[in-house]
C-alpha cells in the first residue's frame, strides 16, 4: 500500500472507531493509553504558567541569558506545582502545563499561581539583579487556571507520541495565561473561583478578598484576577 493510501486509511479509521472511555483518578502515564481511540476521563484543574514577552527576551539579550531566565522561571514553577500536589504534563517553550486532581484541586492550583508570583518577585528577579545589575531586566509572567472534565488521549505515531488533553479547562487555562495586565499575573475562571476554599479566597489581616472580578472581553465571560502572592514555606 502506498504511503498516501496508508495515511488515508489511518485517518478514516480514527473517525470510524468508537471511543473507549474509562474514569481516571490519577494522571495517566503515556503507556497507559493506546494509540487507538482509547481515553481516560478526569475531573481536573489545569494550570498554565507562561513567561511574558519571551520574544523581547530572545531578541534583546544574549541566548545564554535568555536560557537562564527560562530555566529559572520553569524550575520555580515546577517546584511550586509539585509542592501543591500538581502533576506537570507538558512544556511548550517558555510555559508549563500542570494538572491538579482530587480534594481541593482548585484551591491548590490557585495557591500555586499565587506562589509562582511570589517566586518571581522575591527569588527570580532579585537573583537577576544581583548577577546582572546592569541589564535592568525583570521577569514578568502570567498564570491561567480553569477546571472541567478532560478527555485524555494519545496522539502521534508509534515511537513518537504524547498525551493530548481535550476539554475546556486545558483550552481556557492556556488562553488565560496569555492575558497581560500590569500587576495582575494570576487569572482564574469563575468555575475555579466558585470552588475555592476560604483560605485560597481571602488573605491578609484583616481578611480580605485576594481576587478581583473581571470580564474577559475576548470571550465575554467572567474571570478573576489577583495581584497577591503566597509565600512558599
Amino acid at each position: 500500500m502506498s504511503t498516501g493510501r496508508a495515511l488515508k486509511a489511518e485517518v478514516e479509521a480514527i473517525f470510524a472507531t468508537k471511543w473507549k472511555r474509562r474514569q481516571g483518578r490519577v494522571v495517566p502515564d503515556v503507556d497507559a493509553i493506546t494509540l487507538s481511540n482509547d481515553s481516560v476521563t478526569l475531573d481536573a484543574a489545569v494550570l498554565y504558567a507562561d513567561l511574558a514577552d519571551s520574544t523581547g527576551l530572545v531578541d534583546g539579550f544574549k541566548d545564554w541569558f535568555a536560557a537562564e531566565v527560562y530555566k529559572a522561571f520553569l524550575i520555580a514553577a515546577c517546584r511550586i506545582i509539585r509542592v501543591n500536589g500538581g502533576e506537570i504534563t507538558a512544556f511548550d517553550g517558555d510555559r508549563v502545563m500542570a494538572v491538579f486532581l482530587g480534594d481541593k484541586k482548585n484551591s491548590r492550583a490557585a495557591q500555586s499561581g499565587l506562589t509562582i508570583n511570589w517566586a518571581v518577585q522575591n527569588i527570580i528577579n532579585p537573583a537577576i539583579k544581583v548577577s546582572y545589575p546592569d541589564t535592568g531586566f525583570q521577569v514578568k509572567h502570567s498564570v491561567g487556571i480553569d477546571t472541567s472534565t478532560l478527555l485524555v488521549a494519545k496522539t502521534g505515531i508509534r515511537a513518537s507520541n504524547d498525551l493530548v488533553w481535550v476539554g475546556r479547562a486545558a483550552n481556557y487555562a492556556a488562553k488565560l495565561s496569555t492575558l497581560r495586565e500590569d500587576g495582575y499575573p494570576t487569572f482564574i475562571s469563575e468555575a475555579v473561583f466558585k470552588k475555592l476554599s476560604d483560605g485560597a479566597k481571602y488573605g491578609g489581616e484583616p481578611r480580605r478578598p485576594m481576587w478581583e472580578r473581571r470580564t474577559w472581553s475576548q470571550l465575554g465571560m467572567v474571570v478573576y484576577r489577583s495581584s497577591w502572592y503566597w509565600e512558599m514555606p
